[in-house]
């Protein structure tokens, strides 16, 4: 997967302090590397892409598609979550276990994407915080 979110974020300021900023733009970039495998991904899938069909039950429309790591393509549904700002690490472990990811490096995604997005989206600096690894 390419990091082009991860090349915007160094033109951007964050309101993260600057070693969890580096941490976050790091890990982002290490996770698309690493990945066990590559897939097509949506990397828009959420509740507002998702209708009802006549032809199939559900119809996904407006995808992103990218080929990449798995575990990526649940994050902007989490995002989309009102229960991300309450309580970002059990939705990591709920998520994790409906889709059959890993919770790690869901939890890993989630951080790194959140630390990506906070420049425009500082209310995912607390859930940076929260999820930020040991």
């Amino acid at each position: 997967m390419r990091c082009c979110a991860a090349d915007q974020f160094e033109r951007k300021t964050s309101p993260l302090d600057p070693d969890m900023s580096a941490a976050g733009d790091r890990l982002f970039r290490d996770l698309a590397r690493n990945a066990e495998g590559a897939v097509l991904l949506c990397t828009d899938l959420h509740a507002g892409n998702i209708l009802a069909s006549e032809r199939e039950p559900w119809l996904m429309i407006d995808p992103k598609p990218y080929i990449g790591d798995p575990t990526y393509d649940a994050l902007q549904h989490m995002l989309n979550r009102e229960r991300l700002m309450s309580d970002p690490l059990r939705l990591v472990e709920r998520m994790a276990g409906l889709l059959d990811l890993d919770a790690q490096r869901l939890r890993l995604w989630l951080f790194a994407r959140c630390v990506i997005e906070a420049p425009d989206w500082p209310n995912l600096g607390q859930v940076a915080r929260a999820l930020a690894p040991e």
